[in-house]
């Protein structure tokens, strides 16, 4: 059973005027294939077509505004991340959304509120939904709020396309025989605000420090140096 319509509104933020919207986007087709009284067109396939083209059109217009001195090639590989299946399916369930779909009896009992790619599909339907009830303004504030928030964190946004090194260390590791890479926290340094971490990466006798002002970052960057070595 699905959850009343109201709460999936206030977690959106935004409040339909045309809730046969909403409901349309939440719908998806194995449920119109079951009642035949539905029309052809009551599911939300349209909806995630118009939907896929709103968000890119704002993420594209957010990514030129916030890096007015990016290349195209950097923004197109930014922008794949931030309209990816993977990313909208995190969106998606952040929202909670999948309590709130409108599935057949066969999708329900395989898992559809729990499935990637379904759920990916429905956050853009209701992107379109919102887009349709309430113009561009309003899908803009909805993307910004639920899509688009990992913009505000420079850190991720650098390390989009950048190699995996600690995944990089762990597969030349075990390539060459030796132990998995261990990681320890070395020093950190400055104020509370402003902290410097200090990783140690260790395979075997070999070992390196990267710093970074976050675990990860410094993690990522002491890899990298290992990883250096290994390979030199």
């Amino acid at each position: 059973m699905t959850a009343p319509l109201e709460n999936l509104e206030a977690r959106l933020g935004y409040r339909f005027r045309e809730s046969h919207l909403l409901v349309r986007a939440l719908t998806h087709r194995s449920r119109c294939s079951e009642l035949p009284t539905l029309a052809d067109n009551s599911d939300n396939e349209q909806l995630e077509f118009l939907g896929d083209s709103v968000l890119g059109f704002v993420a594209s217009e957010a990514l030129v505004v916030r890096h007015p001195g990016a290349r195209e090639g950097r923004l197109s590989q930014l922008k794949s991340h931030l309209v990816s299946s993977t990313h909208l399916h995190r969106c998606a369930l952040e929202l909670g959304l999948g309590e709130y779909l409108l599935l057949g009896r066969g999708e329900e009992r395989s898992g559809g509120r729990e499935r990637k790619a379904l759920l990916a599909d429905s956050l853009e339907a209701v992107i379109a939904a919102i887009y349709l009830d309430g113009g561009i303004e309003a899908a803009r504030t909805f993307i910004r709020m639920h899509v688009l928030t990992l913009l505000e964190d420079p850190e991720h946004i650098d390390s989009i396309g950048q190699l995996n090194y600690k995944s990089a260390l762990q597969e030349r590791a075990l390539a060459l025989g030796l132990p998995i890479p261990r990681y320890s926290t070395a020093a950190t340094t400055g104020p509370e605000h402003a902290k410097i971490f200090t990783i140690e990466a260790k395979v075997g006798d070999q070992h390196a420090r990267g710093t970074g002002s976050s675990k990860k970052s410094a993690s990522q960057k002491a890899a990298q140096l290992l990883l250096e070595k290994l390979v030199g």
